[in-house]
């Protein structure tokens, strides 16, 4: 009897340098217990320096590999066509040094572009004359708008952001984490998109 297996692959995946792939790292497998443990054991490629850091795995390439351990197997596929295989290579910690010029080069670039906005708004103009509005008082140095303004300035952008170091206040994601994930998106697509030319290796040759 044909057995009927169904096979959702993965988008993206990470593996380390010369690591042994296998069909259960790639995709998810439903179906007779027998055929799922010899098919999430079908061997597809070992990752080497030439693959650089990206490999692109196709549902085609997949099928083959497949086929090739029974032709008897019914392969019913839904979701992605395509896996993106991310190579993680071991990468050097970074010293205390570079942590503290990257994080005041940073500080000062964030604090000139908040200044320069400031002065092209007139904030200080501005602050002046809500001062005076609220006291009835004329004063250059508006201190008692300026300070918490300042907190409030640093305080909304870590709620803006939805972070403050590796604390999350709750599970809704920040501006930033959306625009990276759009970013993630697009790469992928090109990633795909361009399989042909460099990333997509031929597994019959294996």
């Amino acid at each position: 009897m044909m057995a009927v297996v169904y096979i959702r692959m993965r988008n993206r995946v990470q593996v380390k340098g010369n690591q042994t792939v296998r069909i259960k790292d790639i995709a998810r497998i439903i179906g007779p217990e027998e055929v799922i443990q010899i098919i999430e054991e079908t061997f597809l490629l070992t990752v080497k320096k030439e693959d650089k850091n990206i490999i692109v795995i196709d549902l085609a390439q997949l099928i083959i590999a497949i086929r090739k351990v029974d032709p008897q197997i019914d392969v019913q596929t839904f979701g992605p066509s395509q896996t993106i295989i991310e190579v993680i290579y071991s990468k050097k910690k970074m010293s205390y040094l570079t942590f503290a010029l990257v994080w005041f080069l940073l500080f000062i670039g964030a604090g000139m572009t908040i200044m320069n906005f400031h002065v092209d708004v007139s904030m200080g103009e501005v602050h002046q004359k809500v001062f005076t509005l609220i006291t009835g008082k004329l004063d250059e140095k508006p201190l008692l708008i300026q300070i918490p303004y300042s907190f409030g300035l640093g305080i909304g952008m870590i709620l803006f952001f939805n972070h403050f170091f590796k604390k999350r206040f709750n599970e809704e994601p920040s501006p930033l984490e959306v625009e990276m994930f759009n970013y993630q998106q697009d790469l992928d697509r090109y990633v795909t998109m361009n399989e042909n030319k460099e990333n997509v290796r031929d597994l019959d040759d294996r």
